[in-house]
């Protein structure tokens, strides 16, 4: 029982990353952006930028989350490379060690990947992989390590595929903005685990969320899912975006039917804009 816990709490580590392909990820459809949000071109982060979460099942502090971001160049295109680790801690860590490792390498011209890598490290579990995109031609190929080998797959996709990672950061970039209406949907194709999967999210409305720096003025998203095995109903799962030119991840929160897990944001440094929180 506990092991399967622990499997959870690694959900709740990269969950802010992830956002609601976790929570879909018995559903494999189209998606497509809504164009009632008009993308921005604003840029919400920098190189620098360093968040950390605390992941909590109820009131037990079980794991910690890290963001961040550098500057590099990949093949003469300029890339953002961002990182979000995730761990167990305390109890939960003796008891089942989790070390999840997610990076890409964002075009900062395009904000389309050229690579992402997972790195996955749970208990006796040991998995990764390295996908490369092709934006021109609208392909992806895939290089896999597990236990049973390694596998090497290319895969015709649209052209403006993207990881759940530079999704998220795109997002923050061009959509989470004051032009959304409550109801509108952002979604987008994602790849994941050498899988298409949607990542969709509804606007709810701003709200106030209470953090260590006083409240934060938000938006609101559930995620557009269906109701599974973990999941009671489409609304068991919030996710909380500063409503400031930083657009952070403040928190994310969902409840399942072993108990609710929280992700808030803990500390922050290297923001791009000043703000009413952070180091």
């Amino acid at each position: 029982m506990m092991n399967a816990m622990n499997r959870i709490l690694a959900i709740a580590i990269v969950a802010m990353a992830t956002m609601s392909t976790v929570a879909m990820a018995e559903k494999n459809s189209s998606a497509t952006a809504n164009d009632n949000i008009k993308p921005t071109g604003h840029h919400a982060f920098r190189a620098g930028e360093d968040l950390k979460y605390t992941v909590k099942y109820g009131f037990i502090k079980g794991g910690e989350g890290h963001f961040f971001v550098k500057d590099t160049i990949i093949d003469g295109h300029s890339v953002e490379h961002i990182t979000v680790a995730g761990k167990t801690t305390g109890l939960a860590d003796a008891i089942f060690e989790v070390r999840d490792t997610y990076e890409t390498y964002m075009d900062k011209a395009t904000q389309l990947p050229l690579m992402s890598y997972r790195k996955v490290n749970e208990g006796k579990y040991h998995y990764f992989d390295c996908t490369t995109y092709d934006n021109n031609n609208g392909s992806v190929s895939i290089h896999k390590e597990t236990r049973k080998g390694d596998k090497d797959t290319t895969e015709t996709v649209n052209g403006k595929m993207r990881d759940v990672i530079s999704a998220l950061y795109y997002a923050r970039n061009n959509n989470f903005n004051n032009s959304m209406n409550i109801g509108d949907t952002i979604s987008y194709d994602t790849y994941f685990s050498g899988k298409i999967y949607p990542m969709s999210v509804c606007y709810r409305g701003l709200e106030m969320v209470k953090t260590k720096w006083g409240k934060v003025r938000c938006y609101k998203f559930t995620p557009v899912c269906e109701v599974s095995k973990s999941f009671k109903s489409k609304d068991d799962m919030v996710m909380w975006i500063s409503a400031d030119d930083n657009r952070l991840p403040i928190k994310l929160e969902f409840k399942m039917f072993v108990g609710s897990f929280s992700c808030e944001l803990t500390s922050c440094s290297g923001l791009a804009h000043v703000a009413q929180y952070g180091d």
